[in-house]
């Protein structure tokens, strides 16, 4: 397939053009390839060193990533940059990132994609990022201890939780990545648990005053539903084999 209808696909799809982002989220395809083509896609939360030689030792000509290439700004082609891009290039890789726009994604997205693999389906938005309606809303009943159990066996790894909230939940708020900054106008949004990646050292002394559950999952962990999802709709869509490159940091 050409690189650029899929592109041009992925572009409306995912409404790069409509959805504000951070500056150096640079959304859309950010190095091309020398061919062209897409034969072999692999999926990745970072475009790191090691994700990217991953990619190529895959065979990949587009590695789809969450974060991508461009985050600690504008920055000399030096040290491990220039070893990035000289390793893509080398392997004709090219890359395409979707930050806020994956996140968002009524089906496709981190927040609703992490919902369903949990047993629980989104009935709206909660929350308001750069302008955009966004957080997967659901309301259930669940208690919290299985709540959290069913997080742990998606991620597949250990959650750490500020049980300050009821221990059966009714109404579940989910941003993933690095949301916990956001306890408060979650709290606000009538929210009595909220499920994110990760936040700084008072989001959990706040959802502790705020009396709502705040459960951290992993900034990492909640975030390699999107890049899956997407890649599986490409393959499902246009017949394009592809490859989840796992390269977690823990955090």
């Amino acid at each position: 397939m050409n690189l650029s209808d899929l592109v041009t696909y992925l572009d409306t799809e995912l409404r790069i053009a409509e959805i504000a982002d951070y500056s150096n989220a640079l959304n859309g395809l950010q190095l091309e390839n020398h061919s062209g083509k897409v034969s072999k896609i692999v999926a990745a939360v970072d475009a790191t060193l090691p994700v990217m030689r991953k990619a190529a030792a895959a065979g990949a000509d587009l590695l789809i990533v969450h974060h991508g290439m461009f985050w600690t700004g504008l920055q000399t082609w030096t040290g491990p940059v220039f070893q990035k891009m000289k390793v893509a290039l080398d392997a004709g890789l090219a890359v395409y990132s979707c930050h806020l726009p994956l996140d968002f994604h009524p089906t496709l997205g981190n927040d609703a994609v992490l919902a369903r693999s949990l047993g629980l389906e989104p009935c709206g938005t909660f929350m308001k990022t750069k302008g955009t309606e966004n957080g997967a809303k659901i309301e259930t009943e669940i208690s919290r201890d299985e709540l959290v159990k069913r997080l742990e066996t998606a991620t597949g790894s250990r959650v750490h939780v500020c049980a300050a909230g009821p221990a059966v939940c009714r109404k579940i708020g989910i941003m993933t990545g690095g949301a916990g900054s956001e306890v408060g106008t979650v709290a606000k949004a009538g929210i009595d648990t909220f499920i994110t990646g990760e936040g700084p050292h008072w989001s959990y002394t706040l959802a502790e005053e705020l009396g709502i559950n705040l459960i951290y999952g992993g900034h990492y962990a909640t975030e390699t539903f999107g890049v899956k999802a997407l890649a599986a709709h490409i393959e499902a869509k246009f017949g394009i084999p592809w490859k989840f490159v796992d390269h977690p940091t823990g955090l």
